[in-house]
C-alpha cells in the first residue's frame, strides 16, 4: 500500500466508510458491514470439533487455516467488507402438483440467477467503487466457493447473528440472504457484531426432518437434506423418505424461523423465480439430456452438480408421491439408464408405488441387472410388497 494510504487518519477512513455505506444500495447491496482481518480463532476450534464428530459435508475447504485466517489469502489484509443480498422467499403463481403431473421443488437459494454470478457482479461493482477512490488498494473477492467462511465474516461484521439453524439472520432481511466478502488492505473502521436474538426458540431444531441440527448452531451435514440432495451417489431408503419431492436443497429450518415468516424481498429482478423452473414437473426430468438440462436449469445454482442428482431426486419424488401414472417412465429408467444410482432410485420408487405394473417392471429388470446395489434395491422393494 502506498504511503499516502497509510498516512490517512481515522477521520478519513470513517468518512470513507460512511460514503461506502451510502453507495451500497446503488451497487445492488442490501447490507454492508466491515470487520477486521484478524483470524477467526473461535471458529477454528468449532470446525475442529465439527470434523472430529464426522459432521462435515465434504464440500468444504479441508485446510482449516485457510477457512479462518484472512492473512493467508492476502498478506496486506487490514479489513474485510461483508455484503448481503436478499432473495425472495415466496413463490407467486405456483403451479399445481397433481396425479400424473407431480412436481418437485428447488430451495429458495437456487431461485433466479445463480447467486454466485449475482454476487460476483455486485462485488465487481463494489471493487470498482473502491479502486476509483483508492487506486492502490488491494482487494480479493470471495463468494461461497472461497475458502474463508462467509458466515463467520458476516457475523463478525454485523450483518446478522448466527442462528441455531446455522444461518446468518439479519433483523430486517431474515436469513434469506446471499453472503460475500472482499478482503482489503484498506484500514476501514470495523462494525460491532449483533446480539443473538434467537432466545429460547428451538423451532428450527425441532422441525429438521432428519435431526441434522444436533444442537444450537451445530449441523451434521451427513444427515442434512440440503447436502444429501446435492450428492451424486446412492441415498439410503431412510433419507429417500425424508427428501420428499425436494430436488435441490431444503428450506425447512428457515421456513419455521419466526424472523423469516413475513419476509419476502423481491427488488432484485434477476433473483425472482420462474415457477416452472423452481417447481418443475418431475417426469420430464427423467429423460432430460445435458443440453436441455443446461437450457432449463443452467442459470440456477442448482445446476452446479449436473443433472444426475436432480434426476435421482426426481425419481425419489415420484416414489414418495406414489404416482402410478409415472410407472412407465420409471421402468424405462430402471431398464435402460446406464447410471446405477438412478436405477437404484427407480427400483425404490417402483416399490413405493407398488402397483402390479410397477412390480412387473421390477421383476422384469431383475434378470438383466448387474449392479449389486440395484439388485438389492429391487429385492427390498419386492420383499416389502410381499410383506404387506
Amino acid at each position: 500500500m502506498s504511503d499516502v494510504v497509510v498516512k490517512r487518519d481515522y477521520r478519513y477512513w470513517k468518512q470513507f466508510k460512511e460514503e461506502l455505506l451510502k453507495a451500497a444500495p446503488g451497487l445492488g447491496i442490501d447490507k454492508l458491514g466491515v470487520t477486521t482481518a484478524e483470524p477467526f480463532h473461535e471458529l477454528k476450534e468449532r470446525l475442529l470439533r465439527h470434523r472430529e464428530r464426522g459432521h462435515e459435508s465434504g464440500f468444504e475447504e479441508p485446510d482449516l487455516d485457510l477457512r479462518t485466517d484472512p492473512s493467508l489469502h492476502m498478506a496486506e489484509a487490514k479489513s474485510i467488507i461483508a455484503i448481503a443480498v436478499a432473495y425472495p422467499s415466496k413463490l407467486k403463481n405456483a403451479p399445481v402438483s397433481e396425479p400424473g403431473r407431480r412436481r418437485g421443488i428447488l430451495s429458495r437459494s437456487a431461485w433466479g440467477e445463480d447467486y454466485h454470478q449475482a454476487l460476483r457482479r455486485r462485488m465487481a461493482n463494489l471493487s470498482e467503487w473502491l479502486l476509483a477512490r483508492e487506486p492502490e488498494a488491494k482487494l480479493l473477492s470471495m463468494v461461497d466457493t472461497g475458502a474463508l467462511s462467509d458466515r463467520a465474516v458476516a457475523e463478525r461484521a454485523g450483518i446478522g447473528w448466527s442462528g441455531k439453524n446455522c444461518s446468518v439472520i439479519n433483523p430486517e432481511l431474515g436469513s434469506w440472504i446471499y453472503l460475500g466478502e472482499i478482503i482489503t488492505s484498506l484500514p476501514l473502521p470495523p462494525d460491532s457484531s449483533l446480539p443473538d436474538d434467537c432466545g429460547d426458540c428451538t423451532l428450527c431444531i425441532d422441525a429438521c426432518p432428519t435431526g441434522a441440527l444436533v444442537g444450537p448452531g451445530q449441523l451434521n451435514a451427513q444427515r442434512c437434506i440440503s447436502f444429501i440432495t446435492q450428492t451424486k451417489g446412492f441415498v439410503s431408503d431412510e433419507m429417500k423418505l425424508k427428501i420428499g419431492n425436494r430436488l435441490y436443497g431444503c428450506d425447512t429450518c428457515q421456513i419455521v424461523c419466526p424472523v423469516n415468516r413475513k419476509i419476502d424481498i423481491r427488488h432484485h429482478p434477476e433473483l425472482l423465480p420462474d415457477p416452472e423452473v423452481v417447481k418443475p414437473l418431475l417426469r420430464p426430468l427423467l429423460t432430460m439430456g445435458n443440453r436441455e438440462f443446461r437450457e432449463k436449469l443452467g442459470s440456477s445454482s442448482a445446476a452446479w452438480r449436473g443433472r444426475k442428482p436432480i434426476q435421482r431426486n426426481a425419481l425419489i419424488g415420484l416414489g414418495n408421491f406414489r404416482d402410478a401414472e409415472s410407472v412407465p417412465d420409471i421402468v424405462a429408467v430402471l431398464r435402460d439408464d446406464p447410471r446405477p444410482e438412478l436405477r437404484e432410485a427407480a427400483a425404490w420408487a417402483l416399490g413405493r408405488i407398488g402397483t402390479s405394473e410397477a412390480l412387473d417392471g421390477l421383476r422384469g429388470a431383475r434378470s438383466k441387472e448387474g449392479s449389486v446395489e440395484v439388485l438389492d434395491a429391487i429385492d427390498r422393494a419386492l420383499e416389502r410388497k410381499s410383506d404387506q
